[in-house]
């Protein structure tokens, strides 16, 4: 039979067990605790990174979606101001008579190449921007180009607004014939200049640049400037074209 302080001793016993018990409970529940919290922080974190590339796909994806931003811009040339419409056909072609000071040609462009770009061609020939402006840059080295569509003849002027470039996904982006447009190297700076490749462009150049279409007739317009050569303005092989072109009119056929 036990006695009063065993019975003592065995109560006190079972509270320390009960107390250990109850501080291990806690512990786990702190741990839980913090899991959960660990896992909703990764979860938050995960969203943000899902919405952001999500949201950059978007954008990437936004001329190829039909959507184009024109955005205005200083390079003015009394310009008509950007096109008004911003989600243009993604199919069919425009066919252009461009008639020059050393002859005419004829180019071809394909809305399924650059949507945004051809649009905004579409609505800088119908607004006769183009006509009577010089080719102010013509390469004869590496790079084989003849550079137009700034009525200024500098290279710096443009029709206002500018747009993002939309680059071709072919092995072969810029072959003989080519109709590109230029940038400043910066992402969005397309506006009007464009150039037309006289010999393949796609071993010296990235696929920076909006392929629009091609030269279907004339290309030996281009030729016969380019054997004239550059006066080297800008670099050896690089500068304004030693016999003089000026695009005259373009207009649809």
């Amino acid at each position: 039979m036990s006695t009063s302080k065993q019975r003592r001793d065995a109560a006190h016993r079972k509270l320390e067990r009960q107390l250990q018990r109850r501080e291990e409970l806690a512990a786990q529940r702190r741990k839980q605790t913090i899991l959960m919290s660990v896992i909703g922080a990764v979860v938050v974190v995960a969203l943000g990174v899902w919405i952001v590339v999500a949201n950059t796909k978007d954008d990437s994806n936004a001329a190829a979606a039909g959507k184009c931003h024109y955005v205005a811009s200083a390079t003015s040339q009394g310009g008509p101001g950007a096109p008004k419409d911003t989600t243009p056909a993604t199919s069919g072609k425009i066919k252009l008579k461009v008639t020059t000071s050393q002859g005419d040609m004829q180019f071809t462009l394909d809305r399924a190449l650059a949507p945004c770009a051809v649009n905004s061609w579409d609505h800088l020939v119908t607004t006769n921007f183009y006509d009577n402006s010089p080719c102010h840059r013509l390469t004869t080295s590496q790079l084989k180009v003849l550079q137009c569509g700034d009525p200024t003849g500098t290279g710096t002027g443009g029709p206002g607004y500018s747009y993002d470039e939309e680059p071709p996904t072919k092995s072969d982006p810029y072959p003989k014939g080519s109709i590109a447009m230029a940038n400043s190297g910066s992402k969005g700076t397309t506006g009007s200049q464009f150039f037309i490749c006289y010999e393949s462009c796609s071993g010296a150049l990235g696929t920076d640049y909006s392929l629009v279409g091609e030269v279907t007739s004339g290309l030996d317009v281009v030729q016969k400037v380019a054997d004239a050569g550059s006066d080297n303005s800008n670099g050896d092989g690089d500068g304004k074209p030693k016999l003089p072109i000026t695009i005259t009119s373009i207009a649809k056929e």
